[in-house]
């Protein structure tokens, strides 16, 4: 087995005096010159030990004061589920009111926009082939918790009162109710997500440290005849929200 980078070792050794309690919520860390000294370690190791562990939400730096054990966080929960989808209005403004929360969105549509290879080999289409990508940032508390990038195939929707998802009048009313209204019918999704870093366009809109982690969910939509009809990118931040998938249980008789 590979040796552990020494960072990660040390990352580790300051995660457990955190777990033990040998710091609390809100104090600050001895001087990285301090630690180095006592774990054997030179400066560089110790300071990217502490951005990892600033990453992950444990710590927090303060310009011109240190680096200090961050405050628990109260993570938002964002329920993933099919059933939610089918009830009408929005999930998110639903997630949002159960904690007590006013839950918005901003967005951006432009249409006509060629797909770049990934979204044209998620949606079945050729690279170039024209579609709608709508950008949106959900807030909670006017707080940005959530991005999404969604495309839909310009050819499903073209001509039709819902070629444009946050316009007409079927705004706002979400992916499954817009194409029901123009005859197609969207029977699942599919989902994938993973953790990654945040990019810097990401960090930025969500007021996150570059970096830090966040959950990548690629979601898309299958109409009953197994045909792509839309396909998106959602992007949750880890230290603020906590996703949770909900899945129907079907009784047989």
């Amino acid at each position: 087995m590979p040796e552990q980078p020494p960072y990660l070792a040390v990352a580790d050794r300051l995660r457990q005096s955190i777990a033990n309690g040998d710091w609390s919520p809100g104090d600050r860390l001895p001087s990285r010159a301090r630690l180095a000294d006592e774990y054997g370690v030179g400066d560089n190791v110790i300071r990217r030990a502490q951005e990892l562990l600033i990453v992950q939400g444990l710590l927090e730096g303060r310009a011109g004061s240190g680096t200090y054990v961050a405050e628990p966080r109260q993570r938002l929960r964002m329920v993933r589920s099919s059933s939610r989808e089918q009830r009408g209005g929005s999930p998110f403004r639903a997630d949002m009111a159960g904690l007590g929360k006013h839950g918005t969105r901003e967005h951006s549509t432009e249409a006509k926009v060629p797909a770049p290879r990934e979204i044209a080999a998620r949606l079945g289409i050729a690279e170039g082939d024209l579609c709608v990508r709508t950008a949106y940032e959900f807030l909670a508390d006017g707080k940005p918790v959530q991005l999404s990038t969604s495309w839909e195939p310009y050819s499903i929707t073209e001509g039709t009162i819902a070629v444009l998802p946050e316009g007409g009048p079927y705004a706002g009313r979400g992916v499954i109710e817009r194409m029901a209204a123009i005859g197609v019918v969207i029977t699942h999704a599919v989902e994938r997500p993973e953790p990654r870093q945040a990019t810097a366009a990401e960090a930025n809109l969500l007021g996150i440290p570059k970096s830090a982690l966040v959950t990548h969910i690629r979601r898309t939509y299958i109409s009953e005849d197994g045909r792509p009809v839309e396909t998106a990118d959602i992007v949750v931040p880890d230290a603020y929200c906590e996703i949770v998938y909900e899945v129907p249980i079907e009784h047989r008789t």
